[in-house]
């Protein structure tokens, strides 16, 4: 086991890091008070080769394992969380699935302009009544002849207005509960798709979220991924990846929170010496410090797990459900820090705090991943091998 960074890891790291302060820091305020999600970033990224950092090179990634993923992660949530979510949406959720569950046609038309950051992914699980419970989906997929009419809606889909590919999931066969449940490839330009993103979110209002509509979408038999009733494996297989890189980001809003944190207790003077001085601020610091180090060794744990080609759903969901709560907790105590300064956009704290409530939820609310790590230590739940959660053909 080594906790060290390789030299290549290390210039990624440097690379993104630098990347953040020179191309998110001067404008994620603005970015975030007017709403605006700058779409160039995503071209800047690509052109860095972060858009498809750990698909292999001969699918046009740039070839580098999950650990990899993890930095990129932690690196661009310092800068904001919605850049973060993007990668997470598109690499994590999208073209990793495509990676694991797409037959050799669908990966040449989808996954290689993904990875080379020339089509942007999105996923598409979520609907208005069904969040944690997916078989309560209502988004349907009738066969006709040679393809698929798609019929329903999804929210909080991130991109949504900004995706050119969508994973989408819907019942073939709702009688069969999650196991009718099939996943498809969906283009945004094809006729009765359209999309339209949600105001007045609490945070991270610098990234683009909301709703998919489909009406009568007609999709080809060849864009079915897997086989019908394939959909709830896939979408499991797909939250492994992107649970991974929440966890992963978390670590960089604990880290940002630090920060910030720090360079105020320098500035900030109380009683006759700096703020850092007082104990009960030096708590909150040694906490935060503390949350960084525990989440990251659970995320590389994950990540190894991952590069070894071993399941991981249970590593998986302890380093997303730990690590978000410990960033919702730095957050608070970062403004809390901060004072009356943290309660305005002068400083970033508050944006973190805002921020940092959302991944507490999406992709496995705090209460779903209590409920799985207790159910893996009741027994209740196996981890099964990876295997069994890829399509038949798959020699992975």
């Amino acid at each position: 086991m080594n906790f060290h960074y390789s030299e290549e890891q290390a210039l990624l790291r440097k690379t993104v890091r630098d990347f953040v302060d020179k191309e998110i820091q001067p404008h994620i305020r603005d970015w975030d008070a007017t709403g605006h999600f700058d779409r160039r970033i995503l071209k800047r990224l690509s052109e860095l080769g972060l858009m498809g950092v750990c698909i292999p090179e001969a699918y046009g990634g740039s070839g580098m394992d999950y650990n990899a993923l993890a930095i990129v992660c932690e690196e661009l949530e310092r800068g904001d969380t919605a850049f973060r979510t993007a990668v997470s949406v598109h690499t994590g959720l999208n073209s990793m699935t495509l990676l694991q569950w797409g037959n050799e046609a669908q990966k040449e038309a989808y996954l290689v302009p993904q990875a080379k950051g020339e089509k942007i992914g999105a996923f598409g699980l979520t609907e208005p009544g069904a969040g944690s419970d997916v078989a309560s989906l209502q988004t349907t997929a009738k066969k006709e002849g040679n393809s698929y009419v798609l019929n329903g809606q999804k929210t909080w889909i991130s991109l949504c207005d900004v995706a050119d590919y969508f994973l989408v999931f819907a019942y073939t066969d709702s009688s069969k509960k999650h196991h009718g449940i099939s996943a498809f490839i969906v283009e945004r330009e094809w006729s009765g798709f359209s999309s339209k993103a949600t105001k007045g979110k609490l945070g991270i209002r610098a990234g683009n979220t909301g709703e998919l509509f489909f009406d009568d979408v007609v999709v080809p038999e060849e864009n079915l991924l897997g086989q019908e009733g394939d959909g709830f494996k896939i979408a499991m297989s797909a939250l492994d990846n992107g649970r991974f890189t929440v966890a992963a980001g978390a670590c960089g809003l604990i880290m940002a929170c630090l920060e910030a944190s720090v360079a105020y207790c320098h500035q900030r003077k109380t009683f006759g010496k700096e703020i850092g001085k007082h104990q009960l601020v030096q708590q909150m610091l040694a906490n935060m410090e503390a949350g960084l180090q525990m989440s990251r060794l659970l995320v590389f744990k994950a990540g190894e797990l991952k590069n070894e080609g071993k399941r991981n759903t249970r590593e998986t969901s302890l380093a997303k459900w730990q690590a978000c709560d410990f960033a919702n907790k730095a957050a608070d105590d970062a403004v809390q820090i901060h004072g009356a300064y943290g309660y305005c956009n002068e400083y970033p704290v508050e944006r973190y705090l805002r921020n940092s409530k959302a991944p507490v939820i999406y992709e496995g609310t705090r209460e779903i991943h209590t409920i799985m790590q207790a159910e893996y230590v009741l027994g209740y739940r196996e981890d099964k091998p990876l295997s069994s959660m890829l399509p038949a053909w798959s020699d992975s």
